[in-house]
């Protein structure tokens, strides 16, 4: 995946941002908060992302209308053909990898994929809940 992004001139975290921009739909764009909940990086290093991003060309800034103290990334038209371009070869690339599967191995694949997802998406259980559920469970 790497090959593919910098084959594009591209790090993993700035092909998420355009990504994600290119994903809200027109007219491409999201405020910086938005941008690091949906990639799951900090604000800090979201700024960073954007500012490489908007020196590339690839994105611009702007005062929002909504809220005059916030900010706005957008897609600029030469952003949203590199993002095309990059996400349509890696696309390709891990059509090329699963090829090699069996579709019996590729269900197999995406089953225990699903179930290791779900272990590391649910919900973290807080010291009194713990305490409560194992207060419950020795009183049965």
């Amino acid at each position: 995946m790497c090959v593919v992004y910098r084959r594009h001139g591209l790090a993993e975290g700035e092909f998420d941002v355009l990504a994600t921009l290119r994903r809200a739909g027109e007219p491409f764009e999201r405020a910086p908060g938005e941008l690091a909940a949906h990639t799951m990086v900090t604000t800090g290093a979201m700024t960073k992302r954007i500012d490489r991003l908007e020196r590339d060309g690839l994105v611009t800034r702007r005062r929002s209308t909504i809220d005059g103290r916030g900010r706005v990334v957008a897609l600029t038209g030469a952003g949203r053909e590199l993002i095309d371009q990059a996400f349509t070869e890696h696309m390709r690339n891990e059509r090329r990898l699963l090829d090699h599967l069996t579709p019996e191995d590729a269900a197999q694949l995406e089953s225990l994929l699903s179930r290791w997802l779900a272990y590391f998406e649910a919900p973290v259980e807080t010291a009194p809940e713990a305490a409560t559920r194992g207060a419950a469970g020795r009183d049965a």
